[in-house]
């Protein structure tokens, strides 16, 4: 930054001296260097200079400078020097830009700029929503001009009755006479195309009253149509010379809304008998404001009703899914693991994920040879507690027969996984149960003794498994 350029031109700015300012700020950044102070200032000198393409500019380059921070301001600075140099559609994405911004403290300015950029292209719909947006702006000073604006839009629109409140409010707030009689004269229009004849005489009248004040041609053709009409003290005749200067301005005796034709929506825009802006009064505004109140405090006891009635559910929930844990519940159940079990080793698929972390792959391997291939498994009981079960299930053969089986599982999460697989053999007489881990099954014809026999020899070759496991 060049310290003593941006000095000088700071200086020449504060004496509006606009042409040294903006030599001075032009030089006072280095290449590539963003200032949002030094481009604010030289935008405004800018503006001033009429030189608003340039001031556009400033103003982006002062945007790019987060430290700076004031986007709205510096948004609303954009728009209207591009809607100056006649580019509405550039000037509304600026100017959007600025009231989207929670930290600009004056957005009425941009809404008042941003209903004249939508006016430029024809959008006279978004462009009434902005200057009413602008009205009911706290910060605004003087929402006159905003509401004058919003009766204007509402005449485009065909919908003078609307136009009528707008005006009839603008007067309240208007602080100047030449306000005032502008103010009337759109009023008296609007009285016209309403067909309120009497009320536009008087409008018309107010509005020349001080002779400061002359009538567009527009205005005194509706003028004298309208005195033409009270004088005529309603005498039944053909096509009034009212009827005919409403047709000549697009009114019929019921004026039509030309985006909604049937009058069924109702929706165009807020209309004052919708939402109660345009026509209230102080009293009414302060019993609005009580009533809100009550609303809201009864909206807050509402929420901590919900809040409490939600926390309420969430405990009780809590307490039934600590107890369903408590007891062994879990997802998926012991059953749908068992049967998953024997179903992928049917398929030979992956079936580590069904195995506890504690079991070795190689173990996993052991244990899935005591499965049948092909078999249809069916659970025949469960003993289930909060962190292990035991699953008793039967497999029926493809080649025949039933094989019965003990599986071990173990919580993991909400879940359960398997820790171990027995197969269970009944003895020769049918009656005394006995588990291996093996997968062999005694024959028919093997004795208890034998069965012993084979139980020992397979032990002993687990033992020497193991001691040569150790040994490696």
């Amino acid at each position: 930054m060049n310290t003593q350029a941006f000095e000088l031109g700071k200086k020449a700015y504060q004496s509006n001296d606009w042409l040294a300012a903006v030599a001075y700020l032009g030089d006072a950044k280095d290449s590539g260097e963003v200032s949002g102070a030094a481009d604010h200032m030289l935008g405004n000198a800018y503006m001033k200079l009429g030189q608003y393409d340039s001031a556009a500019a400033a103003y982006g380059s002062a945007l790019q400078d987060a430290s700076y921070g004031k986007v709205g301001a510096l948004s609303c600075n954009m728009g209207r020097a591009l809607l100056a140099a006649n580019r509405p559609k550039d000037a509304i994405s600026a100017l959007m830009r600025a009231v989207q911004d929670p930290d600009y403290t004056t957005p009425y300015k941009a809404y008042l700029a941003l209903g004249g950029a939508y006016e430029r292209i024809d959008d006279v719909r978004n462009a009434g929503i902005a200057y009413r947006n602008a009205a009911i702006d706290e910060t605004n000073p003087n929402p006159s001009g905003a509401l004058s604006s919003l009766g204007s839009c509402f005449m485009k629109l065909g919908r003078p009755i609307d136009a009528v409140e707008a005006f009839r409010t603008a007067l309240d707030f208007s602080n100047t006479p030449a306000q005032q009689n502008a103010i009337f004269s759109d009023l008296g229009l609007a009285y016209v195309a309403s067909n309120r004849m009497p009320e536009a005489v008087g409008a018309f009248e107010k509005a020349v009253s001080d002779g400061t004040f002359a009538l567009s041609a527009d205005a005194q053709a509706a003028f004298d149509a309208a005195r033409k009409a009270v004088s005529a003290q309603g005498a039944k005749r053909g096509v009034s010379d009212t009827d005919a200067f409403l047709a000549s301005m697009g009114y019929g005796s019921a004026p039509v809304d030309p985006l909604d034709p049937m009058g069924e929506s109702g929706e165009l825009m807020p209309s004052p008998e919708d939402t109660g802006f345009f026509s209230v009064t102080e009293a009414d505004l302060v019993a609005i404001d009580k009533q809100n109140r009550k609303i809201r405090r009864k909206h807050r006891r509402t929420g901590l009703k919900v809040f409490l009635t939600v926390l309420v559910i969430a405990l009780l929930l809590a307490g039934i899914c600590g107890y369903a844990y408590y007891r062994g519940f879990g997802w998926p159940t012991q059953q749908s693991v068992v049967e998953s079990l024997f179903k992928a080793n049917t398929d030979g698929a992956d079936t580590s994920e069904l195995f506890a972390d504690t079991v070795s792959a190689d173990a996993q391997s052991e244990l899935l040879t005591l499965l049948p291939s092909g078999a249809t498994v069916a659970v025949t009981g469960v003993d289930q507690e909060m962190t292990a079960s035991t699953v008793f299930a039967t497999a029926q053969l493809r080649e025949g027969g039933e094989q019965s089986y003990t599986i071990n599982l173990v919580r993991d999460g909400i879940g359960w996984k398997v820790a171990g697989i027995e197969p269970v053999y009944l003895s020769q007489d049918g009656q005394t149960p006995t588990v291996t881990t093996t997968g062999f099954a005694p024959t028919e014809t093997q004795t208890d003794e034998q069965s012993d026999q084979s139980s020992e020899q397979n032990n002993d070759g687990e033992s020497e498994s193991s001691d040569e496991e150790n040994a490696n």
